[in-house]
């Protein structure tokens, strides 16, 4: 009785199939808004007590990790043979570089095939991702822009110096290369959502690399000397005012001394010199990434980082730096300029490590450390960037050319002992009960006060000739309880007293070496004798209020020790 009836059983059988096809297709904004079934499932920072963690799949994440060299992820068959080598390395997080050039070769034309390459790659290798956008800048230049930007100078026109000369940096001033790289950044951000939301391999994102004016403190162009003649913007001198009590010196100083003015020119509310200019580029360069950061996280909202190339000691000022970057003594500009980025980072390659990190981790800036030395020194690093400033991880450079001896190098120790540490790590940096130490035959002693005791770290001795020893030692100690510590290092020694100092005497009342296995303590020999022994004047020591004994870390490290310790008159 139905023929010929348009709602038929059979056709409405169909249409209950369509339409249930229909609501089973997650529209784009609903996979934007909870990707991977929750918004809270995916990477991003959180404070967490005393420092800011990167938190994975819920959980606070140490991220153990390496930068390839800039060409080696643009070839997924130059490659293979390098994934091996970073497990047995005991990485835990790889970062690569995906370049405007390879994603965009031709406008509106975009090709994913690296970055679903280096996706599939770590995940089969059990390794996460740090993917390292390389758009307008890379250490300043353009080289890794796409090819039609390069040789579109009309269009993507590029900074010129105060001889008039073309340098081969596009401008950051140019509103149609920013949004072209934030077009290109968006749709790479989108492609990670799309392939990578449900197993979340990618973590992080950094947004260009190094970006600065080189040869020059600004740019020069018609349209820079233009913008840099017009008052200062608004937002900007907004910031500083609600801000001047929490100001960086460097910028305050600035400031203060040409009248502390609420607007005016550039070289009005700054004064006349380098230092403005490097203002001046400081927030160009930071609306611009902050620009590509707002599109990419509409998209996919994972944790963005820039990197700075620091100032090193034969800079004259900047420009023989790329002026306008990340450096810590404009971070405040940066920050007003863009705050949709996470991370100021800092890569460091000079050898004054801990003050260096000291200076970025100013005003709360979360810390990581995207690019560094590995050997013996890229250990140290790591053990103090993490321990001493709450750093959520480490990565040294061209990595897969840095150790030699994959199982014993010195990162693959570190790492090895940093993985087992991770748990006790991050729980003890939310609480501050962590402290690094970085020692060298400059530095040979440092005094760490945590929980009751001060502990004293002093650089491994040859008992037979004290003059010779180590040099460069390194630790991390984590308060486990009111009488207890857990201590990691290489070449260090390491003795107990009181804080506030007391007229009892800390000793042993234990000493265990030994691992953490799947978050276990496992013991291996018990200390005592010539292993803990450090002095035999023990009158002499007494007199310090020491016992003669502590802790000692051998070459060829780092180990683990426990200690619990008691006190006597």
């Amino acid at each position: 009785m139905f023929a010929g009836n348009p709602f038929s059983a059979e056709r409405l059988r169909a249409l209950v199939v369509c339409l249930m096809a229909i609501v089973s297709i997650p529209s784009p904004v609903a996979a934007q808004s909870a990707p991977g079934g929750s918004s809270q499932n995916l990477p991003h920072l959180r404070r967490n007590g005393q420092v800011t963690q990167l938190i994975v799949d819920g959980q606070p994440f140490l991220a153990l990790a390496g930068e390839l060299r800039n060409s080696s992820s643009s070839n997924l068959e130059y490659m293979q043979p390098i994934w091996p080598k970073l497990v047995r390395m005991n990485l835990n997080t790889v970062l690569a570089v995906v370049s405007w050039e390879q994603v965009e070769p031709e406008e509106g034309k975009f090709d994913f095939t690296m970055v679903d390459g280096l996706i599939e790659a770590a995940r089969r290798h059990n390794l996460r991702l740090g993917l390292l956008w390389f758009g307008s800048w890379k250490n300043a230049t353009s080289r890794y822009a796409a090819d039609w930007v390069k040789a579109n100078e009309k269009r993507f026109p590029r900074v010129k110096n105060r001889d008039g000369k073309t340098l081969e940096i596009l401008s950051a001033l140019n509103e149609e290369t920013r949004e072209a790289d934030a077009r290109a950044f968006a749709r790479f951000m989108r492609h990670i959502r799309e392939v990578d939301a449900k197993e979340r391999t990618v973590i992080m994102i950094q947004v260009q690399n190094e970006v600065g004016v080189l040869g020059d403190s600004r740019d020069r162009s018609a349209a820079a000397n233009e913008a840099f003649a017009k008052p200062v913007p608004k937002e900007l001198m907004s910031y500083l005012q609600k801000q001047k009590g929490n100001l960086l010196p460097e910028l305050l100083q600035l400031w203060e001394a040409a009248g502390s003015k609420t607007s005016g020119t550039w070289e009005e509310v700054f004064g006349q010199g380098t230092a403005t200019d490097e203002v001046f580029m400081a927030w160009h360069y930071a609306r611009f990434t902050g620009r590509l950061a707002e599109a990419g996280k509409a998209e996919y909202p994972l944790p963005m980082f820039v990197n700075a190339w620091i100032v090193q000691p034969e800079d004259k000022g900047p420009g023989d730096y790329p002026s306008g970057g990340p450096v810590a003594h404009v971070h405040d500009i940066w920050r007003a300029g863009a705050p949709q980025l996470d991370i100021l980072a800092p890569d460091i390659y000079l050898p004054n490590f801990p003050e260096i990190v000291a200076s970025y981790s100013r005003s709360r800036n979360p810390m990581f450390i995207p690019e560094s030395r590995a050997g013996a020194g890229g250990a140290a690093n790591a053990f103090y960037a993490i321990g001493q400033h709450g750093a959520m991880g480490y990565s040294p450079f061209a990595i897969e050319e840095r150790e030699t001896d994959l199982e014993n190098g010195p990162m693959t120790k570190a790492y090895n002992v940093l993985a087992q540490l991770s748990p006790l790590i991050l729980e003890h940096q939310a609480k501050g009960s962590i402290a690094g130490v970085w020692l060298t035959k400059d530095k040979p002693v440092q005094q760490v006060e945590l929980g009751s005791y001060a502990l004293g770290f002093e650089l491994r001795r040859n008992r037979r000739t004290p003059s010779e020893g180590a040099e460069l030692g390194y630790a991390i100690v984590l308060a486990t309880g009111p009488d207890e510590y857990v201590v990691s290092g290489m070449d260090v020694q390491v003795t107990f007293a009181l804080n506030p100092a007391a007229h009892q005497i800390v000793g042993l009342l234990s000493v265990e070496e030994g691992a953490y296995v799947s978050g276990r303590w496992i013991a291996g020999r018990r200390l005592n004798g010539d292993e803990v022994q450090l002095r035999y004047d023990l009158s002499v020591a007494a007199q310090s209020n020491q016992s003669g004994a502590g802790l000692r870390f051998p070459a060829g490290g780092p180990t683990i020790q426990r200690v619990k310790l008691y006190r006597y008159q």
